[in-house]
């Protein structure tokens, strides 16, 4: 019996793909979802439901190329609606999904430990690449980082990431 080797990449087998749809509704609803129910309950602000959706599509299509610009557009669509300087998610998000996606096609990204190690990680990244766009970058001084309200952050974005990411797993169209 001859065992046969297959030298596609990792990324290549597994790389996933969504439907229009799905593509264009589930960020736009995030977005929506992230601008009204701090409104309707404030506490839900420390949420950030775009990151998830930014940090799950980049480490299932696997592409830091389509992570870049799916974190570019979600982010920069959370800037216009929330009334953020336009921009600031939009590079932050953008640094997530490319980050996100090629550590996505390095590692197993389905396994729950993973995705929960990723999600509270780049959380984290998350917070620092705002402090220093807002606080270096566009010289907002009143802007600061509270660690143990970012640690707070990070639990509550993975601790919603994990069973959205589950519900979104069953979107997914294997190419």
């Amino acid at each position: 019996m001859m065992v046969t080797r297959s030298y596609m990449s990792r990324r290549e087998v597994e790389q996933q793909s969504f439907s229009i749809p799905v593509t264009v509704l589930v960020p736009l609803g995030a977005v929506l979802l992230q601008v009204l129910l701090p409104r309707v309950f404030h506490g839900l602000a420390i949420l950030d439901l775009p990151f998830i959706v930014t940090l799950f599509f980049a480490i299932s299509r696997r592409s830091a190329i389509a992570g870049t610009a799916t974190g570019a557009c979600i982010g920069l669509l959370q800037d216009v609606l929330t009334g953020q300087p336009i921009g600031v998610n939009g590079m932050a998000k953008s640094v997530i999904g490319y980050a996100g996606a090629s550590l996505g096609s390095r590692i197993d990204v389905e396994n729950t430990a993973t995705r929960a190690l990723l999600a509270f990680g780049f959380s984290l990244v998350q917070s620092v690449l705002l402090y220093l766009i807002e606080r270096r970058l566009l010289g907002i001084r009143a802007f600061h980082l509270l660690w143990l309200h970012e640690l707070l952050r990070a639990a509550a974005n993975t601790a919603v990431a994990l069973p959205v990411f589950l519900l979104l797993d069953r979107a997914k169209h294997q190419e």
